[in-house]
Formats: structure tokens, sequence, C-alpha cells
């Protein structure tokens, strides 16, 4: 491994895993990645990535190992490592949850109160039934928590959740949710101390919020009645008349650009009403400013 490069600690196998390696990629981050590997080198950045379990993460950012960590938030909300967050990844969103059997006379929180509750995040199910007064006892289970209460290990169950199929499966319900989660980005305090350090860790920064940038947005390539072109820059926000084309015919025009996803399809049907014609709607990479 080289001292003179980033280190980046990811999930080796699990939950974020797929979708880091896909991000990671998004940004422009050139390595391979293989089952057993246990570190690649990048072709075209200085940074060396670390595949390890999620639940060691948190460490070795802490103490230095490595200098940066793609995790959940709900690791980082169990070890409360003393790091740094950087960065939100916008993907890996899931709930941390109390849920009860289906049957259970349960409906509230101070209802499980004296109950006993299995969970893998013991620290964040502690803290949660402290703060709303609620008195449990809590039990460990690293893995298939969703199975305590039909064995009769405990009166309800404390998990992440994405979509709930998981819960519906076994007879469960959610009860209340404790917080959510995506992916983050965090760093060890003192690794960026060089100059070097801080400029690498910037560069990367710029990637990444270049790809969120881009999650949210369309490109957009329309043809249009001529006459409907003053209308357009007043509909459309941030639309500059340079993106605006006559066509080969000098009747219509088209106009490229990049627009919000969220409003393009409310824009669409405007657009539609005063003559817009066809649309091209193509995915943006990246943006960056």
């Amino acid at each position: 491994m080289n001292n003179q490069y980033l280190k980046l600690a990811i999930q080796k196998d699990g939950r974020l895993t797929e979708e880091t390696l896909s991000f990671l990629r998004a940004a422009g981050i050139s390595f391979e990645s293989y089952k057993r590997k246990l570190f690649s080198t990048c072709r075209n950045f200085p940074m060396e990535i670390l595949y390890v379990r999620d639940d060691d993460i948190p460490g070795l950012v802490e103490s230095g190992v490595v200098d940066l960590g793609i995790l959940g938030q709900n690791v980082l909300n169990e070890e409360r490592p003393d790091v740094k967050k950087l960065l939100n990844l916008r993907y890996g969103f899931c709930t941390l949850t109390v849920s009860v059997p289906k049957e259970s006379p349960v409906t509230t929180l101070a209802d499980l109160n004296g109950k006993t509750i299995a969970t893998t995040y013991p620290g964040s199910t502690t803290r949660y039934f402290q703060k709303n007064g609620v008195s449990v006892n809590t039990v460990t289970i690293r893995g298939s928590v969703e199975i305590a209460p039909s064995l009769g290990i405990a009166s309800a169950i404390v998990d992440l959740t994405s979509t709930g199929s998981t819960l519906a499966l076994n007879d469960l319900r959610p009860l209340a949710p404790i917080y959510r989660s995506e992916a983050v980005l965090i760093a060890n305090k003192q690794s960026a101390g060089s100059l070097k350090e801080r400029a690498l860790v910037n560069q990367l920064l710029t990637r990444f919020k270049g790809v969120l940038s881009a999650a949210n947005y369309t490109y957009v390539i329309m043809t249009a009645p001529k006459q409907i072109a003053p209308k357009l820059t007043k509909i459309i926000p941030g639309l500059a008349s340079s993106e605006i084309t006559p066509d080969k015919t000098g009747s219509n025009i088209r106009l490229q650009g990049v627009v919000k996803e969220d409003m393009f399809w409310a824009l669409f049907e405007r657009l539609k009403t005063l003559g817009a014609g066809k649309f091209v709607m193509l995915p943006v990479e990246k943006i960056i400013s």
C-alpha cells in the first residue's frame, strides 16, 4: 500500500456494497473489485480502497488507519466514533424502526414498559427508550432479529427496514421510527493535516458532489413553434437564450438544457399545451459548479 495515497474503507459485502461501488465509478474513480479482494489501488486517482466489515469502518477511520470511510448513518449513530461527517451520499435509505407482532396488543411505546426488546442496535435502542421515558430490557441479537418475538425471546424488535417487506413476511408491524439512515462519507479528524491531503479530499468531494447534483436533474431536448420562444424562458427556470436555436425549417426551434427532475413533469404539460413537440430526456452524469 502507498502511504502517499488517500485510504478509503467501504463495506466488503453487504447492503451498501454494490451501490457504493457504483457511486465511486460514477464519480470517475477507476478500480478493480472482486469478492475476495481486500484492497484496490485506483488507476486514475491517488487513493486505495479497503474492503472491510461495515462495523469496523468507524474504528478504522477514528484511529487513522484509513482517512475516509463510507458507511450507513445507522452504524455511525450506533458506534458514535470521534470522526467528521463530510457528506450525505443519498443512497442506501432505510429506517431504524421499533416493530411488534401484528397481533400484539401494543399500540404505543409506553405499552412496552418493562418488556424485552431484541435488536442488533443496542446503543441506539437504549438511548431511544430512555429519551422517551420507557424502561425496557435489551437483548442483542446478530442477524435474524425478526424471529425473536415468535421464539418468545422478546415482545418487540428494533431493526432496519427499507420497504417493510421483511416485517410483513415475519408477521410484524412497525410501531415507531427511531431515525432515518443513508450512506455517508466520514473522515479522520487529523488525516487531512497536510496541504496535499486536504487538496485530495477536496478533489474527491468535488467529484462526489457532482454526482449528487446530477441525480436531481435530467437533460431535455425538444422542438417547439418559433413563436413561443419568449414564453419558454419564463416557464423554464434558468433557461438561457443560447439554449434555444432555430431548426432547419426556420419555423420551429430546438431547445436543450438541464431541468430539475422533480419539476419536469409539471412543466411537460404546460409545454405540450403551448405546442412543444418531441421530447428527448437523457440522464445527467455529473454537474460541476
